[in-house]
């Protein structure tokens, strides 16, 4: 991974929601520079689900080499980001770098989000960014090497990107508008810069939301550690920039991308607002060092009767599903399938053995699925993921996300039987 330099040394970050996660870990690797630390977030008391608090990170930072500081924020409150700005500037005489990595997710459609919802990403992404910025640039205006780095994607106006999740994908844009504008604002005072990832970052939170089987396609926060470092050392003049995480490493002679892998040959997932052809995924992830693991299979085990493709798929559905699989899965499904095989299909995991049909499930669906009838037989056979498909728009998902992602789990057991 990427050497520590020491350009940190005596540098005093201000990081929002740094108790665990890429905010945690860019502070370890300024930590081995041995620089100071606030940690800005709210997990004081331990989270029964997400490990880690202000104080368990704290005590990392000092192990790692560097001084720290837990500060209980909620960044939506101006009262307790400025107290913390306070004590920071108590404790370490000024602040150099701000990374404003805290952050709040719903990837819901607009019917489906809630106000509450909504309130939250705006107030945490948009407003909690700006808020921080706005109380910690007087202070990095005295410094000598001043930086805003935000953990935000390019701003990609691409529809695919907003469809599924309009709120989000607009609360996520604040951030990044916030660097087009405050790069402009301060050049030549302050570096303001954003940095997102290439694929999919193994967290607490991705863990908590999708499993193992998400977690493998994931990289590990290093990667972004690594990149935010190489960022922060530039000099202030190097701003107004939409940074992805591998691109900054390969300018510093890195090579070696299988050493920030969860499991290193295991296909990634590519993040949300970069546009990557789901045609080329293949073949990305062959450059990368990555062995696809969702190849066509070279034959198939069910024949299609004359209701088709889809009929054929669910012929091999039924083939597989038992007490077992509903035991363990303990949902409903409907599929609302598009295009030259379109129709209403569904799959009961929740009753005796499980059943699968054309029509309508015997009762309300716990998950309901939108497709096209094309890629619903390729998601089945193991050439597209699910993961992959919902986030490329070709997959629309309503009712419970987790009976969604248990879902994965039988198609793998399709794989096995050559679907």
């Amino acid at each position: 991974m990427l050497q520590n330099t020491g350009k940190l040394a005596g540098c005093t970050l201000f990081i929002t929601g740094a108790s665990r996660g890429i905010g945690k870990a860019i502070a370890l690797k300024a930590a081995r520079d041995g620089a100071n630390i606030v940690i800005a977030a709210k997990t004081a008391e331990p989270h029964p689900k997400l490990p880690g608090t202000i104080y368990t990170a704290a005590k990392e930072v000092e192990a790692a080499g560097g001084k720290a500081l837990a500060c209980v924020v909620d960044i939506r409150d101006e009262q307790q980001v400025g107290d913390a700005v306070q004590k920071a500037i108590d404790k370490f005489g000024g602040i150099d770098i701000l990374v404003n990595n805290a952050s709040a997710i719903s990837l819901t459609g607009t019917l489906e989000t809630p106000l509450k919802k909504v309130d939250l990403m705006l107030g945490v992404n948009l407003r909690g960014t700006y808020l921080t910025s706005k109380l910690v640039i007087p202070h990095l205006l005295k410094s000598r090497s001043p930086h805003i780095l935000n953990l935000s994607p390019p701003l990609n106006l691409n529809p695919v990107w907003f469809k599924n999740h309009t709120a989000y994908t607009m609360a996520k844009y604040g951030m990044s508008m916030c660097v087009l504008g405050m790069a402009e604002e301060f050049r030549g005072q302050i570096a303001v810069n954003a940095l997102w990832p290439k694929t999919a970052i193994q967290t607490a939170a991705m863990d908590m939301l999708g499993g193992e089987g998400i977690s493998k396609q994931c990289r590990t926060s290093d990667i972004m550690a690594d990149a935010a470092y190489t960022v922060l050392s530039r000099p202030k003049d190097f701003t107004g920039h939409f940074l992805v995480d591998e691109d900054v490493l390969k300018e510093q002679g890195i090579q070696d991308f299988e050493q920030y892998a969860v499991q290193p040959g295991h296909p990634l997932l590519p993040d949300f607002f970069l546009d990557e052809a789901p045609e080329n995924l293949v073949e990305q992830m062959e450059q990368h060092g990555a062995t696809p693991a969702f190849k066509p299979p070279s034959s198939s085990s069910a024949t299609p009767s004359s209701g088709g493709p889809v009929e054929g798929t669910f012929h091999a559905i039924r083939a597989v599903i038992n007490e077992d699989v509903v035991k363990s899965t303990q949902g409903i499904y409907e599929f609302d399938l598009s295009g030259e095989h379109g129709g209403v299909w569904f799959l009961d995991l929740k009753s005796g053995s499980g059943s699968a049909g054309q029509g309508q499930p015997p009762v309300k669906a716990d998950v309901v699925m939108t497709m096209d009838s094309g890629d619903f037989g390729k998601m089945f056979a193991g050439k597209l993921k699910p993961t992959l498909a919902f986030m490329t728009g070709k997959l629309r998902i309503k009712g419970d996300m987790t009976l969604a992602i248990k879902l994965e789990k039988l198609m793998g057991r399709m794989n096995k039987a050559k679907l």
